[in-house]
């Protein structure tokens, strides 16, 4: 054993062993290390040896890093998102260097295993999951789950989403508080989601895009209106539900409807969108044909728009920002892609770099 213990050293053994349901005594038995051993371990007073390390994470059947990690001091650890109820389940990230929590019940659809529980006071870890292994991204793509399932088969990698219109995305990677944003705010081209990208992180940032898709959006419409073209909804008396400013369909909407009044209600996503319309509270809204179908409504397309992934140059050597980019770019993954109503992975995975000015200094 080793007695010298960094100071950054993060130790999941018992966390582990509780959520395993195991006794000291029991992992001893399992592992063949001592019980006065794992309890110095538990507490932090020894570092075990490689091979003691080893012995817990066969005896665990995981990998010796999902048990012991370098990562930021306790102090460091910070919310990038405030709780706003007690207790509350919370996950863990680290990015940019920093550990952040996450609290669960503000991220949406998400069915993550959480990693622990705050009651207002302390922390409760209830899982092993290294934070250096999680990537943050904030989006609106209702077909994220495919790359969720795709980074943890292929890479082990967990994908924390942040359901996030385009522009608020943009926003929490300014504040460095996710890995990557979704936008879409352009037609076919994607020239309007690097000039988004450029208003909202400055000209200070080097940034990359990955481009994941292109997607048809358009009008969802109840289908009891048995409307046929985008001029006769336009022309039509209906109760239309919106989306929140800066997202991509009420960038749509507003194109569509002038300066008409904006709808009095707003969705938050997509499929919040056909849900409205599905359950009768709306006639008719933008979102994704994905969704419009999923719905069984009626679609009118309006236009194809590029989907970009964004992330800071910065991170292009990060392994789980690796990780994504050789996901979208795999063949299995575009075909899944290409394969869904109204997306098209023609040149998903093109992957484009926009320098910083040579004025502006990195922040």
């Amino acid at each position: 054993m080793n007695m010298s213990i960094p100071a950054n050293l993060v130790n999941r053994v018992k966390e582990t062993r509780i959520a395993r349901g195991w006794s000291q005594d029991e992992l001893a038995a399992r592992s063949g290390v001592s019980r006065s051993g794992i309890s110095a371990i538990e507490i932090q007073r020894l570092v075990p040896s490689a091979a003691a390390a080893l012995a817990l994470a066969q005896a665990f059947g995981c990998r010796v890093e999902d048990l012991f990690s370098l990562g930021g001091s306790p102090s460091e650890v910070s919310w990038a998102m405030s709780p706003t109820r007690y207790p509350t389940r919370y996950w863990r990230a680290e990015v940019a260097g920093r550990q952040l929590l996450y609290p669960a019940e503000m991220l949406g659809e998400s069915v993550l295993p959480h990693d622990g529980m705050f009651d207002g006071q302390s922390l409760i870890a209830t899982g092993p999951e290294d934070p250096t292994r999680t990537l943050v991204m904030a989006c609106c793509d209702p077909a994220v789950g495919l790359l969720v399932h795709e980074l943890a088969r292929r890479a082990n990698i967990r994908l924390l989403v942040i359901p996030r219109s385009s522009r608020q995305a943009l926003a929490l990677l300014r504040e460095r508080v996710v890995h990557v944003a979704g936008v879409h705010l352009s037609h076919a081209d994607g020239e309007g989601n690097r000039s988004a990208v450029e208003q909202t992180l400055g000209p200070q940032w080097s940034f990359q895009l990955l481009r994941a898709a292109h997607w048809e959006e358009g009008l969802a419409l109840a289908p009891q209106q048995q409307l046929r073209t985008v001029d006769a909804a336009l022309a039509t008396r209906l109760r239309w539900i919106g989306r929140e400013t800066g997202s991509g369909a009420q960038q749509c909407l507003q194109e569509l409807r002038g300066d008409r009044p904006a709808p009095r209600h707003q969705a938050l996503s997509h499929r919040g969108v056909a849900e409205a319309i599905r359950a009768g509270f709306a006639d008719a809204g933008v979102c994704l044909r994905l969704v419009s179908d999923q719905a069984g409504l009626d679609f009118l397309s309006v236009r194809h728009e590029a989907y970009d992934l964004c992330f800071s140059a910065d991170e292009a050597q990060n392994p789980r920002v690796q990780a994504l980019i050789e996901v979208v770019q795999s063949p299995a993954y575009r075909q899944m892609i290409g394969e869904l109503p109204g997306y098209s992975s023609a040149d998903a995975g093109t992957l484009r770099t926009v320098s910083a000015k040579p004025s502006g200094s990195r922040v």
